[in-house]
């Protein structure tokens, strides 16, 4: 499975957001993800890192 697991980064320390994330767009006004089962969800952040080999992406809040 490919999917990766979506974090934002809280006073230095990386909180759970969205898990199974399998699409991620980038726009002015945050980061919407699709998980595999269709679920949407829009986070007004931008991505700080993402990492294919660890299925990672760290968001840093807006």
């Amino acid at each position: 499975m490919c999917e990766s697991t979506a974090y934002i980064l809280k006073d230095g320390k990386e909180e759970l957001v969205f898990e199974g994330v399998d699409l991620l767009e980038s726009s002015d006004d945050g980061v919407k993800m699709v998980d595999i089962f269709g679920e949407e969800k829009i986070i007004r952040a931008k991505v700080k890192r993402f990492s294919l080999l660890d299925h990672k992406i760290i968001l840093m809040p807006m």
